[in-house]
């Protein structure tokens, strides 16, 4: 059966391999010029637009198209704490960095590169490495964003890690610095040598020595992602009948089966996704069949998305494989930046190839499908991934983490940026890492604002309904 989004026109161009390159020395004069136009010091100012509207109908405005029924339980989420509510708002932040000045380099976003979307997984050699991991929010757009993303982040985070605001600025200068420090290192490189780049646990970083805290911290985070795959989950979300079939178990709200016309859509879905995948990846996939669906919640951010999870069972019980099926919606900065409709006219598709441009190496599964004319992508439930839990982090081990985020964005931004541009304008001195130093404790006393305007309308609700019961 053909797929819907396969009979699209996506308009490509071809790659023009006669045009000259640019030198590495006049990009980077290139940045470096930039400065004239868009002072490194300009990054440090924050104040909301005068246009900016209520928070609050700014997050009604992101809930219209997810499932309403789960809004509520989003809102909860993300008013557990200034850092849950900058996890979930990133409608708010985009609207908020669409006033900030940016220098006119585009790059592929992660779009969401808060310190939470870092982490472990595993690669087709199931090697382990530390990279982005979250792209539902990736586009085409000024590379300031992302940092000035995650480096709201770290200040936040470090705020409920009890850091003052001395060490808070710190921690960000690190990222800051992380990322002009592999910027520049990059610069000079192949772009064939960027792309091969990885980031390894275990092996020595030709940057920074690891302080002894956050190897301790990563140790722990690593043998857990070793120890995070299909197999290790099926026995924790699923049972076995005596007729040998497996089943998910219900954990209402988090799990619970869909009905049996909407488990048939979700696996003519897959068998369409299959033709998203190559050949040899569909040959793999065809080895398998679906046991079970339910619907599954994720996240704080992702909350009333449709998601699905899905378990096929291969040759025996040792060879299942868990395919998580979740809505793309459309990004939140793309309200802001030029339409690329014609390029990704399927939101499932944009999230895959972003994900596929910006992490050194992808998850073998990824593509896209549909489900009642709404966009999905398909991804792995489980490939040795692991988070580091950022609230165990102070000290060295804190700030280590938010240099090497700010590493791994520049390496990621790198990909498809001209980097000596990026680096020419960074710059080695302080500059740039006092003004985002600046803009995070500001845009950080933002957030602890926007929250408590969220808290205090969820506990008038609360409040409410205990009054008429």
């Amino acid at each position: 059966m053909p797929v819907h989004h396969a009979k699209r026109t996506v308009t490509t161009e071809r790659v023009n391999l006669r045009k000259p390159r640019p030198t590495i020395e006049a990009l980077h004069e290139q940045g470096t010029e930039m400065r004239e136009h868009v002072p490194r010091e300009m990054h440090g100012q924050w104040k909301p637009s005068a246009k900016r509207g209520d928070v609050l109908s700014i997050l009604a405005k992101s809930n219209v198209d997810r499932q309403q029924n789960l809004v509520p339980l989003r809102m909860q989420r993300m008013s557990a704490s200034p850092f849950a509510f900058l996890r979930g708002a990133a409608a708010v932040m985009a609207y908020d960095l669409s006033t900030t000045p940016t220098i006119g380099c585009n790059v592929v976003l992660a779009g969401d590169a808060h310190l939470s979307n870092f982490g472990f997984y595993g690669t087709p050699q199931r090697e382990l490495v530390f990279d982005i991991n979250d792209f539902d929010e990736t586009v085409i757009g000024p590379w300031e964003w992302d940092l000035k993303r995650l480096t709201a982040s770290v200040n936040v985070a470090g705020r409920e890690n009890g850091l003052t605001r001395n060490e808070r600025r710190v921690a960000v200068m690190l990222a800051v610095e992380g990322y002009q420090e592999n910027m520049e290192r990059l610069e000079p490189m192949g772009t064939l040598d960027i792309w091969y780049l990885h980031a390894t646990p275990g092996k020595a970083n030709i940057l920074r020595k690891v302080p002894q805290k956050a190897l301790a911290v990563m140790r722990k985070v690593t043998d857990k992602a070793l120890h995070s795959d299909n197999r290790t989950l099926l026995t924790k979300v699923a049972d076995k009948n005596a007729n040998g079939q497996w089943h998910f178990r219900e954990d209402p709200p988090i799990l619970t089966h869909v009905s049996a016309a909407l488990r048939n859509k979700i696996i003519t879905a897959l068998e369409d996704y299959s033709l998203t995948l190559s050949r040899e990846r569909r040959h793999m996939l065809s080895r398998y069949s679906v046991a079970d669906v339910a619907h599954r919640v994720v996240g704080v951010g992702s909350v009333g998305t449709r998601t699905y999870l899905a378990l096929l069972m291969g040759k025996n019980d040792d060879d299942p494989l868990f395919l998580q099926i979740k809505e793309a919606l459309s990004p939140a900065h793309a309200a802001y930046l030029p339409s690329r409709k014609a390029e990704f006219i399927h939101e499932g598709q944009r999230v895959v190839v972003g994900q596929r441009t910006l992490q050194a190496a992808s998850d073998v599964m990824l593509g896209w499908t549909e489900i009642e004319k709404r966009p999905y992508y398909v991804r792995q439930m489980k490939n040795l991934k692991a988070s580091v839990p950022i609230e165990w982090m102070s000290g060295d081990a804190f700030n280590f983490y938010c240099w090497a985020c700010g590493a791994l964005l520049a390496r990621a931004h790198a990909r498809t940026s001209e980097p000596a541009i990026i680096a020419g304008y960074c710059g080695r001195s302080g500059v740039l890492r006092e003004s985002y130093a600046e803009w995070a404790e500001a845009y950080g006393d933002q957030t602890v604002t926007d929250h408590a305007k969220l808290a205090a309308k969820i506990n008038a609700e609360d409040q409410k309904l205990l009054r008429n019961r």
